[in-house]
């Protein structure tokens, strides 16, 4: 009786992992234990096994872009909620409930740019807001990003991490799949470039669009890109999939994307890119 009274304190006081201290990380490829800072210097990249970590908005502009050199626009646009739309939460709640997460009412962050002293437009996805889907204002800032790069010039750099579109909008998200391609087009019609950059996980309506849309399409290793995950895509076809099927590696392998660069490496190719196939 005594040992069972011991297990269940034993329980009840176990940390969980959110309480775990947060200047430690764990590796989800290979289980390996790294201090933060020691990371963090090496672009969040594991050293034990090269696996490329998911990193967050902040981190991405600052390895990206010069040091000071990133302004951000179209900050506080906000989304609205046109068909009342409910599931085990209300759209609006769910909305509320990202902002406090992530200090912002969007899944992209968008702005003007120097990258290795380069002039650019950036938009950036952050997955950590509703699986960094794509809604109405994240199509409307895409645009805008598009035209500014236009009005100034330069080259246009996304950097994709989404689900796909955002239920919660329906037909509206899916809009701006038709709205952003077009955009694309008037860039490409200016003879300006446009590099995508996909990270995991790219997936649905943005991989159906913009994503693959780029005059450059770089992958960082490891990442999965996709329309449908593999589970659904082999109940539907009854078959068994190749092996690193929709990793980027495949992706390359098979003609779709036209490189996988180390994020090491990704800001000085981005860099050498736009100055390339900008005037």
């Amino acid at each position: 009786m005594i040992f069972g009274d011991l297990l269940k304190k034993i329980k009840r006081e176990r940390p969980s992992p959110k309480d775990a201290p947060k200047h430690w990380i764990k590796c989800k490829s290979c289980q390996a234990i790294m201090y933060q800072k020691e990371i963090a210097e090496k672009f969040f990249v594991c050293p034990k096994c090269d696996s490329h970590m998911r990193i967050e908005v902040s981190q991405r502009i600052e390895m990206l872009c010069d040091e000071g050199s990133f302004l951000e626009h179209d900050k506080n646009l906000k989304p609205v909620d046109p068909l009342s739309f409910v599931d085990k939460k209300s759209y609006k709640q769910r909305i509320e409930e990202s902002f406090a997460k992530t200090n912002r009412y969007s899944s992209t962050v968008c702005g003007s740019c120097k990258i290795n002293g380069i002039d650019a437009e950036i938009v950036v996805f952050d997955f950590s807001f509703m699986g960094g889907s794509l809604g109405s204002v994240e199509g409307e800032k895409i645009v805008r990003a598009t035209k500014r790069a236009i009005h100034r010039r330069v080259g246009l750099v996304i950097v994709s991490a989404s689900g796909g579109a955002r239920m919660q909008e329906s037909t509206f998200s899916l809009m701006q799949m038709a709205k952003t391609s077009a955009a694309l087009k008037e860039l490409s019609k200016n003879k300006l470039p446009f590099i995508s950059i996909l990270t995991d996980p790219t997936f649905g309506g943005v991989s159906a669009s913009f994503a693959m849309l780029g005059d450059i399409i770089i992958a960082e290793p490891g990442t999965i890109i996709g329309f449908a995950g593999a589970r659904v895509i082999k109940q539907t076809i009854g078959a068994e999939l190749p092996k690193g099927f929709q990793s980027a590696e495949f992706l390359l392998e098979h003609g779709l994307i036209d490189m996988v660069e180390h994020r090491v490496r990704l800001k000085s190719t981005v860099g050498n890119l736009l100055k390339i196939m900008t005037k």
